[in-house]
């Protein structure tokens, strides 16, 4: 009998409506629910600036890293279909970013290159976003982008190259 390898996945965790911090860890939790996941390490929650969008309500960010057997789509559809049962409204009417109670986004999957229709990993703008990167650093600093061959930590480096300290995100307890 074939036994599928374990993949290391990294997935970024977010909320800005409801009680994120206690949405966050439950539903980190209900993905070790699955036969398919076993989880490995969650940072700490980091309280951070909306970005790319206009809202009153700061967000809660942390990353978590997961073993799984799935594949990447399957993955993804797990993903989204846990941000539903968390109460995750998509509104097609509504243009860019949202608040949410929860967003589950899959930042990387081994090493691998996806550019499809509904997943491009790694994640498009995790280079660019503190409140991924800060996280992700803390469990796994040392982790090599694929696409630009450079650790977490050179990248988070480079996001705060000329800035005084880290603006606009805080880490707290969970």
């Amino acid at each position: 009998m074939y036994i599928s390898p374990l993949h290391p996945a990294y997935i970024g965790l977010g909320s800005n409506l409801g009680k994120s911090r206690s949405l966050l860890q439950e539903a980190w939790q209900a993905l070790e629910q699955h036969p398919d996941i076993n989880l490995h390490a969650l940072s700490s929650p980091y309280r951070t600036q909306p970005v790319g969008m206009e809202s009153e309500h700061w967000f809660i960010n942390a990353v978590g890293q997961l073993d799984t057997t799935l594949s990447p789509e399957p993955l993804l559809d797990l993903l989204l279909k846990t941000e539903q049962q968390f109460g995750r409204v998509r509104d097609p009417e509504l243009a860019g970013y949202q608040d949410r109670t929860l967003d589950l986004d899959l930042l990387l999957y081994d090493d691998m290159t996806i550019q499809t229709d509904r997943l491009t990993l790694p994640h498009p703008a995790m280079h660019e976003r503190l409140f991924v990167l800060v996280p992700l650093a803390e469990i796994g600093g040392q982790l090599m982008h694929p696409c630009f061959r450079k650790t977490v930590a050179e990248l988070l480096g480079e996001q705060q190259e000329g800035k005084e300290g880290i603006q606009g995100i805080e880490q707290i307890e969970w």
